[in-house]
């Protein structure tokens, strides 16, 4: 049984179309998180982006700023790789969901206007790569052909 759950998380019958999907989403995401944690690339790192939270009533403000930078950052570096897949993409995917809600659904759909047209595309692809899963180029692949000998 706990053998069967492992061997399906890392099963896929996806070709390269996920590697084309999982590797740009995964480098955006990286950077997304990347200025949530650590203030690179124009972010507000940890404390900046704790503050904003805390005035959008999400306490503590600083644990949701680590939540989401992290689950952005490291959901996306598993995505580049290839790696748990599955878990990654359902993790970043309640994320999205979570900016949607909290965030940019009050200001409609598009973007120009700090809509949730931008998080609801990356939810979209995020939700197929954990229903396809890594694709024929990944790490879960090779674990995939390796659990199976």
């Amino acid at each position: 049984m706990k053998s069967q759950l492992i061997t399906k998380l890392f099963a896929t019958q996806a070709g390269i179309s996920s590697l084309i999907l999982r590797v740009p989403v995964g480098i955006i995401l990286m950077g997304h998180g990347s200025q949530k944690l650590f203030g690179w690339f124009g972010g507000y790192g940890l404390q900046g982006t704790g503050q904003w939270m805390e005035s959008l009533g999400m306490h503590p403000g600083v644990l949701m700023a680590g939540m989401a930078g992290s689950a952005e950052f490291f959901g996306g570096l598993a995505l580049v790789l290839g790696l748990l897949i599955r878990p990654a993409a359902a993790i970043v995917a309640f994320t999205m969901l979570m900016a949607i809600l909290t965030v940019h659904i009050s200001n409609g759909l598009f973007l120009a206007n700090n809509g949730y047209e931008y998080a609801l595309a990356l939810l979209v692809a995020l939700v197929a790569l954990a229903i396809q899963g890594s694709g024929r180029v990944s790490l879960d692949n090779v674990i995939a052909h390796r659990l199976a000998r």
